[in-house]
């Protein structure tokens, strides 16, 4: 296996705090399929930012969704996108960090964070659990949202689990796939959205449809 670039370990950036965000993963283009359904752009038609949680393989999936959608686009490097199973090693790009630490409102004086990488656990299991020490080895600190991939399974989970919604102090997203749902085969999967008004979020998972009879595509 060739030698992975020098690829940053976790990039930061700022952002105001009112965003619509559209949230993807797992995407294994070509290999799921040679591009993206039309429905995913059809979806993040409003969004204002997108973060693609791994598991690209090719890195032209980034600029398709910021041509079309005409928004900033943020990645985070996948196992896939590694060299796992034989694949290409995508090129070192500034896009693609291991992990990624967001601010959101910081300049209009709230605080709301988020942290995004490809493989993070959503629950406790197997001796694994979202902890503070792998908040701290991934992004360098406690935040609020994490978001992640891997699974191909979507889902918005609440972390401590045995505590009210209101009460649990970490919230994890993952957005499923696209193109390769549940990794069963490929066809028309999940997205997620985020919405932000600092230091408030809402976050929610939404399966893609093709248009019916007289529906506009990405109408929900």
């Amino acid at each position: 296996m060739t030698t992975p670039p020098d690829r940053l370990w976790c990039d930061q950036h700022a952002f105001p705090g009112d965003l619509l965000i559209g949230l993807i993963s797992d995407t294994h283009i070509p290999e799921a399929r040679p591009t993206l359904f039309e429905e995913v752009y059809a979806v993040f038609r409003d969004v204002d930012l997108i973060l693609h949680a791994g598991d690209i393989h090719d890195l032209v999936v980034l600029d398709w969704l910021e041509q079309r959608c005409g928004v900033p686009v943020l990645g985070v490097c996948g196992n896939g996108d590694d060299g796992s199973g034989g694949r290409p090693i995508a090129p070192d790009d500034r896009r693609l960090p291991y992990n990624q630490r967001i601010h959101f409102g910081e300049a209009e004086g709230h605080r709301l964070s988020l942290g995004m990488t490809h493989a993070f656990p959503e629950r406790e299991f197997l001796g694994s659990a979202p902890t503070p020490e792998r908040m701290e080895r991934h992004f360098g600190g406690p935040v609020d949202i994490i978001v992640a991939g891997d699974t191909h399974v979507p889902g918005v989970w609440r972390w401590p689990e045995d505590v009210a919604e209101a009460d649990a102090t970490l919230t994890i997203v993952n957005s499923g796939s696209p193109t390769f749902p549940w990794n069963l085969a490929t066809q028309l999967g999940t997205v997620g959205f985020l919405e932000v008004h600092a230091p408030r979020f809402e976050a929610w998972i939404e399966q893609l449809h093709e248009p019916g009879p007289g529906m506009p595509e990405g109408a929900r």
